[in-house]
């Protein structure tokens, strides 16, 4: 499971999902991309589920890149318990995604086996997404 070695604060505010990605919109590394539609957060499990998804369809040919890392604690207060007495203890991390943003890319793979891998691993993902091609792909 992804998560950060070392946060400067053990506990973070839930924050706003307004706006599109200004970083990370393009397929900058592989050849074909899995871009999100709509915000949302994408846990460190559904990151490595997608992963496993993407890596076995693809049979272990090509390379996978990750282009988001769950780097934002999600707390919660346990079972039964009473309100008050402050915050929660972290339960898991989360990387916060916004329309736009190229979550995961692929290459050295045929583009329709690209475009199965990629939709395996959006079926794990609880936002809508889209496969992209890189702007100057040209197949073999």
């Amino acid at each position: 499971m992804l998560m950060p070695k070392r946060v400067k604060y053990r506990k973070a505010h839930r924050g706003r999902r307004a706006g599109k990605a200004y970083r990370g919109h393009n397929v900058d590394f592989g050849d074909f991309g899995l871009k999100a539609q709509e915000a949302g957060w994408i846990t460190s499990r559904q990151i490595e589920a997608c992963r496993v998804a993407i890596t076995r369809k693809m049979k272990r040919d090509g390379k996978v890149w990750i282009r988001i890392f769950p780097d934002k604690p999600v707390t919660k207060k346990p079972l039964e318990t009473r309100m008050g007495k402050g915050k929660g203890a972290p339960e898991f991390w989360v990387a916060v995604v916004k329309p736009g943003r190229v979550m995961f890319e692929v290459s050295g793979v045929s583009k329709e086996l690209a475009n199965e891998a990629l939709s395996l691993a959006s079926h794990k993902l609880p936002i809508k997404t889209k496969v992209v091609v890189r702007p100057d792909y040209e197949s073999l």
